[in-house]
């Protein structure tokens, strides 16, 4: 009798310990389990941040591409203006800030004065003149690297206002090679009479007893 007890407590505990082992063997089971769904999120996780660090890493470089194709661009228009205006010893430069801070630019204007180069703001050079067109000509830039490029005629206010009587014919060349340059019509309003003649078509506005009259001076010609 005692016998069989023992073995009915052995065949009790060999099948508590036999549940025991289903019992932690499915927990392990299942952490193994959970642990490879881990390692393999971890592995997908990583591969994107592999992809955002490649793509940040391609918009930061196309980025400083276009900043610095921008730059030149604008660099090469202003320097043609410049050059076209008060001769070859100008040049037009940018200093553009670090990219990862505030992107900032300062403009400078640098000449050429007994072999000495001087570089300065351009408000601090020779007046109003050299400021009146790097004005004109960044605007010309700006509308002309623009994407999508906006069509329509250049519009000015008294352009050249402070451009003395010595430069004002090449001003008004340099409009006529950007008319013929960019394919675009040269609107403007101004006071001072070598515009009016260099242009294809004048108007006159006259104030007359209160009254505004237009008269037509001439045509074809050149830049409206």
């Amino acid at each position: 009798m005692e016998t069989i007890e023992q073995f009915e407590r052995m065949d009790l505990t060999l099948k508590e310990a036999r549940e025991e082992w289903i019992r932690r063997k499915t927990k392990k089971d299942m952490l193994v389990k959970e642990q490879q769904e881990l390692l393999d999120q971890e592995e997908k996780l990583r591969q994107e941040q592999e992809l955002l660090d490649k793509v940040r890493l391609l918009f930061q470089r196309s980025g400083e591409y276009a900043r610095k194709q921008a730059k030149t661009q604008l660099e090469t228009l202003v320097t043609n203006a410049l050059q076209y205006v008060f001769g070859s010893s100008f040049r037009f430069e940018i200093d553009l800030s670090p990219a990862e801070k505030n992107p900032t630019a300062e403009f400078y204007v640098v000449t050429k004065w007994n072999e000495e180069t001087i570089r300065t703001k351009p408000q601090e050079a020779r007046g109003g003149g050299v400021v009146d067109i790097i004005s004109l000509a960044l605007r010309i830039a700006f509308l002309e690297t623009v994407r999508p490029r906006l069509n329509g005629p250049i519009l000015l206010d008294e352009p050249g206002k402070h451009v003395s009587e010595d430069y004002i014919l090449p001003m008004t060349q340099f409009l006529q090679s950007v008319h013929e340059t960019f394919d675009r019509q040269i609107l403007f309003v101004t006071h001072n009479i070598h515009l009016t003649e260099s242009a294809d078509q004048s108007f006159f506005v006259r104030l007359k007893d209160g009254k505004s009259e237009v008269h037509v001076s001439r045509l074809d010609n050149g830049i409206s």
